[in-house]
């Protein structure tokens, strides 16, 4: 291997992604137990590396130089290998603080709290000194000389202005969980993930759900591997190519969401939109029957309503794990705060706007199998369809026309 990753578990890095968009190389992901890390790292067989859980400071005793900047923060996720001699720095220093200003999250003269005790708690310190932070504590479960805990932030520091989580709580698989609690925090101006799967942890979503800046890791991840690049080939890329990175990675990985009202055309114009972007199409109704053997109408029946919306609620947990997919949801699925929650993790959501005149009752749909249910249902849930969409669009018109809108969106956005 010349240049590539390593780590304990890779299976869901996207850094081989954004390494193939910075240059013409080969870069591997290398998964190395923690009893053949000394072997590997003696035998120096790579002309650069990136480091990651759990070894950014595991590789430190294998250097000869290390980078100043890299020593004081104790932690290391570059190496380059100069004549047989091994170099480390710390590039994750410069993608989490270009990822804090590009979001415009102020720190100068801030309370901050950094969750978390491991190598990125370390660099998140470093960095929210280099911002000008007046206070920071770090927080941790166990109370100690240098760190503070969770208790103790929510009740002594509730006073906090920006929330730094360097912790794996809330990564993929175990997306459900949360670091911290941030209604606590009323003073909260700032909150930073560094977790980049999924896209937008629910940390992150509880914050930009208050109107509070925040920002998951993606950022970070690709202007540390250019950084990282840099470093490999000792050369300088241009500042631009971070963000196109970026914006590169961010659509490849996106979910696109259509929800709506049952009836309003969100199959339709998913596989069409799912066809235009040469993307896998999910029908979360089609899906439910593939799971259970049953269609919804047929669980509703059968079950009830509330038994049907808890096995919606696992599918969607499913589906919304997947990245690069476009996702029609039932016409109910929002109706349920962590549904939302799930769907925007990795995805933008759609809000197929159809008038009621429009949508005819169909008796496969037992909740809107008459017009007088279709009112009702319609004039319940359009606030909330609205409240949860990031963009809407309606579909009143052909169905062209409907889908050179969404592609437009999906473009600009």
């Amino acid at each position: 291997m010349e240049y590539g990753l390593i780590g304990e578990k890779l299976g869901h890095s996207f850094s081989k992604d954004i390494h193939n968009l910075i240059g013409n190389y080969d870069y591997i992901l290398k998964e190395i137990p923690k009893d053949e890390l000394t072997a590997f790292m003696t035998k120096k067989d790579f002309k650069g590396i990136n480091v990651t859980i759990p070894y950014k400071q595991d590789v430190i005793p294998f250097l000869d130089y290390i980078d100043p900047k890299a020593e004081e923060i104790g932690a290391v996720n570059t190496i380059v290998n100069k004549n047989g001699k091994l170099y480390g720095y710390n590039t994750d220093f410069f993608g989490l603080k270009n990822l804090i200003l590009a979001n415009n999250i102020e720190l100068n003269n801030k309370k901050v709290l950094i969750l978390g005790t491991g190598g990125t708690s370390k660099t998140a310190l470093a960095v929210a000194r280099d911002l000008g932070a007046k206070e920071i504590y770090k927080v941790s479960r166990t109370k100690s000389e240098t760190t503070i805990s969770y208790e103790e932030a929510c009740e002594k520091h509730c006073d906090a202005e920006v929330i730094l989580n360097t912790t794996p709580v809330g990564m993929f698989p175990n997306n459900e969980a949360s670091p911290i609690d941030i209604s606590a925090f009323k003073n909260l101006q700032g909150a930073v993930d560094v977790i980049y799967n999924p896209l937008r942890t629910n940390f992150i979503l509880s914050a930009k759900n208050k109107a509070i800046k925040a920002s998951g890791g993606l950022y970070m991840l690709v202007i540390q591997a250019v950084v990282a690049s840099e470093f490999f080939f000792d050369t300088k890329y241009p500042e631009s190519l971070g963000n196109s990175i970026f914006k590169k990675i961010l659509s490849s990985k996106e979910n696109i969401v259509f929800a709506g009202m049952p009836g309003c055309g969100k199959s339709t114009i998913g596989a069409e939109i799912a066809k235009a972007l040469n993307r896998e199409f999910i029908d979360s109704d089609a899906y439910i029957w593939q799971t259970t053997g049953l269609k919804p109408d047929q669980i509703i029946r059968e079950k009830g309503v509330d038994a049907f919306r808890d096995i919606e609620s696992e599918c969607i947990k499913e589906i919304s794990s997947k990245q690069n997919c476009v996702i029609s949801t039932g016409g109910g699925a929002i109706l349920r705060e962590k549904n939302v929650k799930f769907l925007k993790q990795n995805g933008i959501i759609i809000f197929i706007d159809r008038k009621i005149e429009n949508i005819k009752p169909t008796d496969d749909r037992p909740l809107s199998n008459n017009q007088e249910k279709l009112k009702t249902l319609y004039k319940e849930r359009y606030p909330i369809y609205k409240a949860c969409a990031d963009f809407t669009v309606e579909n009143n018109k052909d169905i062209n026309s409907v889908k050179n809108e969404i592609l437009k969106i999906w473009e600009n956005k």
